[in-house]
């Protein structure tokens, strides 16, 4: 059985998902933009598997008569569409996001027409912009790692 894990920014809600996720989507729509602060919501349908909160458990906000976000009270993360037809997590929040390619787009109709242009941009790497930006030579991430801890936030904070 495939396990997925995976939480919020700050480590005070995490998730486990016991078994095959297939099903990996888009959605374009007005409301999914908003949860998202984004362009588009990517999120990961976990129909057919068993999700469990390992550590806290998100706080939702009812957006529709039909659908409930989650997300992280501490650090805003978003973490779920949760409707009739079951929940879907957003996929970022999963430890390996590369793993969960999306496979369908939706709420095309509130598409905003330049993000299908974006590969079209430049890109950087981020220490490329630190001479414009030195402190990125001295970043620190107090985010929570890409995988279980025992403990969270560590014992020690650091300085």
């Amino acid at each position: 059985m495939t396990i997925h894990t995976g939480g919020c920014q700050c480590g005070a809600v995490r998730f486990r998902v016991d078994g095959d996720l297939h099903d990996s989507s888009i959605c374009h729509c007005r409301m999914c933009q908003k949860a998202f602060g984004a362009y588009y919501a990517p999120l990961v349908s976990t129909r057919g598997a068993n999700l469990s909160w390992t550590r806290g458990r998100p706080k939702t906000f009812r957006s529709s008569n039909y659908a409930t976000r989650g997300f992280c009270v501490d650090c805003g993360t978003p973490l779920t569409f949760e409707a009739p037809d079951g929940i879907a997590l957003a996929a970022g929040a999963f430890d390996d996001p590369a793993g969960l390619p999306p496979h369908v787009q939706f709420g095309i109709e509130n598409k905003i027409d330049f993000v299908d242009r974006l590969y079209t941009l430049p890109g950087h790497d981020t220490l490329e912009d630190a001479d414009a930006a030195p402190y990125l030579n001295d970043v620190v991430s107090y985010q929570h790692p890409d995988h279980d801890t025992d403990v969270w936030p560590p014992l020690e904070k650091p300085s």
